[in-house]
């Protein structure tokens, strides 16, 4: 078992309503209301140190009773330690949560595919969007339960409305401009990127350096 387990129960108490182990990892349920709160001490209590957000995603079970679970996992760089924890959030209520991107700047599209995918609203998130589907996709949520394997268009519809979707209205113009930036690379680096090469980078001659 993490001890980081007892840790959080010795600092938030209720806030932390169950540990399991599960294939030698320790999972921590904790409370929704509060999971942004005990994501950021997780990362900054120095004995801790859980630096790296490896990622978030959630799931929805069969039985309709359960709830459905966002699920963060955490690893501490320095400790070599791994975390994984679990808020559930009720199906009958909205699904909601706070955001943890001002914690982590990189929870930013990791966020915005579980909304994009499940639905799940994220408080407080800086462009919540959807990030697979195009943003007029009308079908619902992909990797929910009540979702038809085939989706509920037929697959004409489907070609129809991304065919018709506008992909230029949903991005942003520093966005867009990255997509200019790389049409007008030389052509021969454009060739190397298509390839997947990678260029190198020339080492400075002797008694130069590359510092500033």
């Amino acid at each position: 078992m993490n001890p980081s387990a007892a840790a959080l129960r010795a600092q938030f108490d209720a806030a932390i309503t169950r540990v399991t182990e599960s294939c030698g990892d320790t999972i921590v349920y904790v409370d929704p209301t509060r999971v942004r709160e005990i994501l950021a001490w997780l990362k900054d209590a120095p004995e801790q140190d859980y630096d790296y957000l490896v990622d978030i995603t959630a799931v929805e079970y069969r039985d309709a009773g359960l709830p459905i679970d966002v699920v963060y996992q955490v690893f501490s760089l320095r400790r070599k330690a791994f975390l994984r924890l679990k808020a559930p959030l009720d199906k009958r209520e909205p699904l909601a949560i706070d955001s943890v991107v001002p914690i982590w700047a990189g929870a930013d599209w990791m966020e915005r595919e579980v909304y994009d995918m499940f639905g799940i609203t994220f408080r407080e998130h800086p462009d919540l969007r959807r990030i697979l589907m195009w943003e007029t996709y009308a079908e619902g949520y992909p990797l929910r339960k009540d979702f038809p394997l085939r989706g509920r268009f037929s697959r004409a519809e489907q070609v129809r409305q991304a065919l018709g979707a506008n992909p230029e209205a949903h991005y942003s113009m520093e966005e867009l401009s990255i997509v200019q930036a790389a049409t007008e690379l030389p052509a021969d680096m454009r060739d190397r990127l298509a390839r997947g090469e990678r260029g190198k980078i020339a080492e400075p001659p002797r008694g130069e350096t590359t510092d500033a």
